[in-house]
């Protein structure tokens, strides 16, 4: 079963995330503020994290951090912050969704089994290969990349879009294609996802990202890959 970490200091909001994720066979646990959240998350290692960053004792985008120190654990985050800046922090410092106050429970659902699909291992295939840069190895079998000898942690999300990037290796993919192949069908006009995190994996992987030249842009149309 899927574990959930609920992490809301609104009970009305836990109790009906409990009601209706239980009702759908889910496993669910709940935190009230962040340092709950931080060592529940450590005892019952959950599949994914439904996260408000209003929290009494500490900013959500602090928990984040703090989970992204040793965990890929997917996060949705649960706000009634509606700034694009807020988002995209919560985005940059490693949450993979983002749900703005009030939802629906149907949308709220659907972006959790989205954030839950995208983090499970895909089975090794024939296409499964191993592509090598100047500057970094990318083990798609393994689920695994390497820079300067060590490997990179990269969330859930992070992987999948490399992932699709590599295996279009000098090609150009739409940015339609990427939001819907890495966050889901419903999506296919959030651009600020994909400006941020081809931001984190130029960060993480280029040598210059200011400069890419592995992860390139196609203003207005898309990006592309080059080894």
């Amino acid at each position: 079963m899927t574990r959930v970490l609920v992490v809301d200091d609104e009970p009305q909001i836990v109790r009906a995330l409990v009601i209706n994720l239980k009702a759908r066979k889910y496993e669910v646990d709940a935190a009230p503020d962040g340092a709950t959240a931080l060592q529940l998350a450590a005892a019952r290692h959950p599949d994914v994290i439904v996260l408000d960053l209003g929290l009494p004792d500490m900013d959500g985008v602090e928990v984040i951090k703090g989970l992204r120190g040793w965990t890929r654990v997917p996060i949705l985050v649960l706000s009634a912050r509606h700034s694009s800046d807020e988002k995209v922090e919560a985005l940059d410092v490693g949450a993979d969704d983002y749900v703005t106050k009030p939802f629906g429970m149907d949308e709220l659902l659907a972006r959790l089994r989205a954030a839950v699909r995208r983090a499970e291992p895909t089975g090794a295939g024939e296409d499964d290969v191993m592509v090598d840069t100047e500057d970094f190895t990318v083990d798609l079998a393994a689920k695994k990349v390497n820079r300067n000898g060590r490997d990179v942690r990269l969330t859930p999300t992070e992987w999948h879009l490399l992932e699709v990037l590599v295996r279009n290796a000098g090609r150009l993919v739409s940015q339609k294609q990427l939001l819907q192949e890495v966050w889901g069908p419903s999506y296919g006009t959030e651009t600020n996802y994909l400006r941020v995190y081809m931001a984190q994996l130029r960060r993480k992987l280029e040598a210059d990202p200011a400069h890419p030249r592995h992860f390139i842009t196609e203003p207005g149309m898309g990006y592309r890959f080059e080894r």
